[in-house]
């Protein structure tokens, strides 16, 4: 049925919404620093504003709104462990309708509670969204309940679309284009409905993770496409098949769609919190990250960039997970793999060829008597044009280097675990817990203070955005030049703490 719907169609649907009943309309504004850096004006669509921090509510409560008093009375059903959970449960609460929410057991409970705030019966079963599907959908045949689709929908993806009639509204003047995040594709469909009949000429770009492209990968084969698998960290939009209607109205009005992966989005929050101070959710930022993606790609812009932040459902335990990986996702910081002698002096050496260049981490364990593996980050200006100098750099002076930037392995695990007990000849190591101003220069002043035939057994340190950093480091010092160190490091000014006895060093790293 979904055939008979033309873009007019949808653009009347979107005009006579009934979404401004429960949702507000949401600010469009100036992402100045972004502004500043890209060029252009770059204005983010702030729906995380909305009552339940989330777009859904629009065309959750626009499809709720249609019902035929026989479907009030007897009751909406969705599925969803997410931000239409909280949509349909606010929608049917403001409507007196009666809502059951069905979600998987695994769903945080944090997502469960906002469900049952909003006086959603929250029904929790089965371990995967598919489970919770069938689940609902069983429900829905034998309560004779109204499913309300999170995106394959003409009302829902109706509501959608008076986003893009705000947008309209709020910036009269040129729009090169506007990015929106898509995982079943409602989102996109109901604003590049309204933007491209009313202003053809403004581009409307649908942005996916790289592993969760089913839109993309379904106009590419020119018919929707099962993805075998998604990536989980943008839960928002992790959609293995585009829908049936948006995937119509996609292919037909979308002028591309952009993939990000999860350091762009790492990149993207952070840039939202830096301009607006509010923490965007990994579906959220996706298109602010394919904005920085299409300037980077189109220097030359004649209009306003427009990011749709879809939401702020952010689980507070990503935090550490998003700040880790900006850096990397801004292509200011790399990570590099580097093979050093194993002697005396020949980190300093190391340190020094590197120059001021801020280093973000630096792991080592000691392994054996002749090279030394070293896991380093190091903060760039600009790293797609510095990188390949630097690496040129360090090859040149006789290193081993292997970039690693960019492998998922490295950054989630590996860098965690370098290093290990100590082998069995490593004898007399102190283990020294400090805290080193975070400045350039603050680790060569360090090695300064060493004498050189103190060898460095382990070195651990990340930045954490603090005014200083913690570093834990091994030494191999006789016996005879303990005293000596001591007056070399009061010397040195940097607070430490000897954790030589600590037990936790001696279960898991000491010979």
């Amino acid at each position: 049925m979904f055939q008979d719907f033309a873009v007019t169609d949808y653009v009347r649907k979107i005009l006579d919404s009934r979404v401004y009943d429960v949702a507000v309309q949401t600010p469009l504004d100036n992402m100045v620093r972004l502004s500043a850096r890209i060029g252009s004006p770059v204005l983010l669509k702030r729906e995380d504003l909305q009552p339940v921090f989330s777009f859904k509510i629009r065309g959750a409560y626009n499809r709720i709104a249609q019902l035929t008093p026989e479907q009030r009375a007897a009751g909406v059903i969705c599925a969803s462990a997410g931000n239409h959970a909280q949509g349909v449960a606010l929608s049917a609460q403001r409507l007196g309708i009666k809502a059951t929410i069905v979600m998987p057991v695994t769903t945080p409970p944090i997502k469960v509670d906002a469900v049952r705030y909003w006086g959603g019966n929250a029904v929790l079963i089965g371990d995967t969204f598919d489970e919770a599907a069938a689940h609902a959908r069983k429900l829905e045949a034998e309560q004779k309940l109204t499913f309300v689709h999170p995106y394959d929908d003409p009302d829902v993806i109706a509501g959608q679309g008076t986003i893009g009639m705000e947008i309209l509204q709020q910036h009269p003047d040129p729009i090169e284009a506007v990015f929106v995040p898509i995982g079943g594709g409602g989102l996109a469909s109901g604003i590049a409905s309204f933007i491209k009949f009313l202003r053809p000429e403004t581009k409307v770009i649908g942005v996916e993770p790289v592993d969760a492209a089913s839109m993309k990968a379904a106009i590419a084969a020119g018919d929707r496409v099962v993805l075998d698998r998604v990536g989980l960290f943008a839960d928002g939009v992790a959609v293995k098949q585009a829908g049936a209607e948006t995937f119509r109205l996609c292919r037909e009005l979308l002028d591309d769609v952009i993939t990000a992966d999860t350091d762009e989005m790492c990149a993207a929050i952070k840039d939202i919190f830096e301009d607006m101070r509010i923490i965007a959710e990994p579906a959220g930022a996706l298109s602010l990250a394919g904005l920085k993606i299409y300037a980077a790609a189109n220097p030359v812009r004649t209009g306003a960039l427009v990011a749709v932040n879809s939401g702020a459902n952010m689980n507070f335990d990503r935090l550490r997970h998003v700040a880790e990986r900006a850096e990397v996702g801004e292509a200011r910081e790399i990570l590099l793999g580097v093979t050093i002698p194993e002697q005396p002096g020949s980190y300093r050496r190391f340190i020094q060829t590197i120059g001021n260049q801020v280093i973000t981490e630096f792991n080592y364990r000691y392994a054996g008597a002749k090279e030394a593996n070293v896991f380093v980050g190091i903060k760039l200006a600009d790293a797609r044009h510095e990188k390949a100098q630097l690496i040129a750099q360090l090859r040149a002076l006789g290193y081993k280097v292997l970039d690693i930037s960019a492998d998922e392995t490295a950054k989630l695990h590996i860098r965690y675990m370098v290093g290990g007990r100590a082998p069995p000849e490593l004898k007399g190591e102190v283990i020294l817990r400090f805290e080193f101003p975070e400045r350039p220069g603050a680790l060569l002043k360090f090695l300064d203070q060493m004498e050189p035939d103190w060898n460095i057994t382990l070195f651990h340190y990340r930045n954490h955005g603090a005014d200083y950093g913690r570093i834990l480091v091994g030494l191999q010092v006789p016996e005879a030049d303990r005293d000596r160190m001591g007056e070399r490091l009061d010397a040195l000014g940097y607070p430490y703490e000897d954790e030589t006895e600590n037990p936790v060093y001696r279960m898991f790293l000491n010979g």
